[in-house]
């Protein structure tokens, strides 16, 4: 394949992924939300209790909105980057300040899915990678925000690795990634049975653990030390930093799904070879 192709290729697929990450932007934001107002429902059931009636709220509805003056949000206005440029970051109705996360967050898409169809073109396997990477900057920031890692997006991503090592899309075979799959999500559990064993308490969710099964699906065993190392590592960094700046939240915890997605991008943009060499394995 031509640069020139290739780098046509690249681009239309970083543009995609500006689109994409608009929208994951409203997953980051609506799917909690969704999932809370089913484990009402169920719990009303459950109850015997009447669920309360409750306006439909998905992923497509109701319209995006201002948070503050409850503005709909019209096409012009949502156009990734640009839009948040050409309104200065405030909303146009009440000019309240719109988060920078969300261009941020279309930014991370598009450049993560250039570097995917740069790496392997706009093939099955670049756009295999395009899922994993989306999938990872959401599980990333839900968890940030809600301490949850639906199962919603670490279970199909989970699947669609083992099934990407089937088809030769990843650098790993089957058997590995069936093994990276298990031995990710059992060292974990592991981990936290022991450590409630011996304290009493939870030191992490049962997301966490499918979480780095996925990881261990797309880049194999081999990989799942350094991972958890890499992750580790810099979750001590982040947590003593926010303790000392009090931006640690109630009950002083610090979600650990950010940093295993972290190593995962650091899997997917260094290589696992060069991540198992940084300690030297």
């Amino acid at each position: 394949m031509g640069t020139g192709v290739l780098w046509l290729d690249a681009s239309l697929i970083g543009f995609l992924g500006l689109l994409i990450g608009s929208f994951l932007n409203v997953v980051i934001h609506r799917l909690p939300k969704m999932m809370e107002r089913q484990w009402a429902s169920e719990c009303a059931e459950l109850t015997g209790k009447e669920p309360a009636h409750q306006d439909p709220f998905n992923l497509m509805t109701p319209r995006s909105r201002c948070p503050h003056c409850g503005h709909l949000i019209a096409w012009y206005e949502n156009v990734p980057v640009v839009s948040y440029l050409a309104l200065r970051g405030r909303c146009s109705e009440c000019k309240k300040p719109i988060s920078a996360r969300y261009p941020l967050v279309e930014l991370v898409t598009g450049c993560l899915f250039f570097f995917c169809a740069w790496r392997w073109g706009a093939t099955p396997a670049g756009l295999a990678w395009c899922a994993f990477s989306a999938a990872l900057v959401t599980l990333a920031l839900i968890d940030w925000d809600t301490t949850l890692l639906p199962d919603d997006i670490t279970l199909p991503l989970l699947w669609l690795g083992l099934v990407a090592a089937a088809l030769q899309w990843t650098p790993v075979g089957l058997s590995t990634a069936f093994w990276g799959a298990v031995a990710g999500y059992l060292s974990l559990w592991s981990v936290y049975w022991l450590f409630k064993l011996v304290t009493g308490k939870e030191g992490m969710g049962y997301g966490d653990f499918k979480l780095f099964a996925a990881l261990g699906a797309w880049f194999g065993w081999p990989v799942l030390i350094p991972m958890i190392l890499l992750a580790s590592v810099i979750g001590a960094i982040v947590g003593i930093a926010m303790k000392f700046t009090t931006g640690l939240r109630e009950g002083g915890y610090v979600p650990f799904g950010p940093f295993l997605a972290g190593a995962g991008f650091a899997a997917l943009l260094l290589g696992p070879a060069t991540l198992r060499g940084f300690v030297n394995l």
